[in-house]
């Protein structure tokens, strides 16, 4: 299938759909999908119990509930009824959309790490996906098909302000027990800058979960890990160009299973941040990869942003990253230098349509022309 092909509006209509079904399942059911409430009746009384299979012994465990003629307990065992019949259908949307709609599947354990984090409570606190799992998702959010390409990884990113961690006032249970439900080879890393923490946690395979939060602050602050108050135990490493990213994020589901519900960045700052950090990683054959498989990730989205004529989102994003100062315009420029030529004209005409329409003028950010006064140095 062509890159930024658009899909079927019906599949689009599915995936809107599974996003506000994912949604709702989120928040009506404390009792695992896996299990099953059963009527027992003890004493010419009946009572429901809750089963959940143990994977290990292969018996059930059994967890009392409450009688069968309390109307509210009831009411609640109808709900996860209608609850596990949802989830059968979510599982039949996705299968649709990865089968015949050709919408990226992620790997097995990123499906599993991000489902047990969402599980955990991690979008609930305000937590965004990002990284190429995030990419994944926007086939799904724009309504077209991406780069494949693109789309394979080995690791999960996730982020989250600091300030908000400190102010939700609640945490994720311990992020390597949530990780070990998955995988019970994870381990944690040890920061090297301050060995007491962790920002990242390996399995044997090499699957890699790292988390991450922005650096607003001095250079002094680049590597060393932030505690994170409502992350379990975990800190984050401070990024530069982060707050940008992670700032807005939206819904988005994540086709693993019946449906994970995520928080992404807005397709717009992915695609801008991509162009930003794909010019800033060092010279070596590992990361001048990585900076090639950024910048193809953001040419992607930001043709099927054109081609869905949300250039006025593209371009307000463009504007702001531009608007930051001298490092992030030069980090935009020499990614935009690695183009043809061709792909650069779409951009400077469509861009440029959007600048105009947020009341600015397209030679002031790079695009033909020569700008009416010099860009101040702005933060970094």
């Amino acid at each position: 299938m062509a890159a930024s092909a658009a899909l079927d509006i019906s599949y689009q209509t599915l995936y809107s759909e599974l996003v506000q079904r994912c949604m709702d399942g989120s928040f009506t059911s404390e009792f695992s999908a896996h299990g099953r409430f059963v009527a027992v009746e003890v004493k010419n009384r009946k009572y429901w119990y809750f089963d959940t299979p143990n994977p290990e012994s292969g018996a059930q465990k059994r967890r009392y509930i409450g009688p069968v003629d309390d109307p509210d307990i009831t009411k609640r065992v109808e709900a996860f009824k209608d609850l596990k019949a949802d989830l059968k259908g979510r599982r039949r949307l996705v299968a649709t959309l990865t089968r015949e709609a050709y919408l990226p599947r992620p790997l097995m354990t990123s499906g599993q790490v991000v489902e047990a984090l969402a599980k955990a409570g991690f979008f609930r606190l305000r937590g965004v996906l990002i990284g190429t799992v995030a990419y994944q998702c926007y086939s799904g959010v724009l309504g077209r098909r991406l780069n494949a390409t693109a789309m394979q990884t080995g690791d999960a990113d996730f982020a989250q302000f600091h300030e908000i961690s400190v102010a939700v006032g609640d945490s994720l249970p311990p992020i390597l027990d949530v990780l070990r439900s998955v995988d019970d080879t994870f381990r944690e890393i040890p920061s090297q800058m301050d060995g007491r923490v962790s920002t990242q946690f390996v399995s044997r395979n090499n699957f890699k979960v790292e988390f991450l939060t922005p650096n607003r602050g001095p250079d002094d602050f680049a590597g060393k890990p932030v505690r994170m108050p409502a992350l379990g135990g975990v800190a984050a490493s401070p990024l530069r160009f982060l707050d940008f990213l992670i700032r807005h994020p939206v819904r988005a589901v994540l086709l693993h299973g019946a449906g994970v519900p995520v928080l992404v960045p807005s397709p717009e700052r992915y695609a801008v941040h991509k162009l930003i950090v794909g010019s800033c990683r060092r010279e070596d054959p590992d990361t001048a990869s990585k900076a090639a498989k950024d910048r193809l990730q953001a040419k992607s989205i930001m043709e099927a942003m054109i081609a869905n004529r949300q250039q006025d989102d593209l371009a307000a994003a463009y504007m702001e990253a531009w608007d930051r100062g001298d490092h992030w315009v030069a980090a935009i420029r020499t990614s935009l230098a690695t183009y043809d030529d061709q792909f650069r004209s779409l951009l400077a005409e469509e861009i440029g349509k959007g600048i105009k329409n947020n009341d600015a003028e397209p030679s002031d950010y790079g695009l033909g022309g020569e700008p009416k006064e010099a860009i101040s140095p702005g933060p970094r």
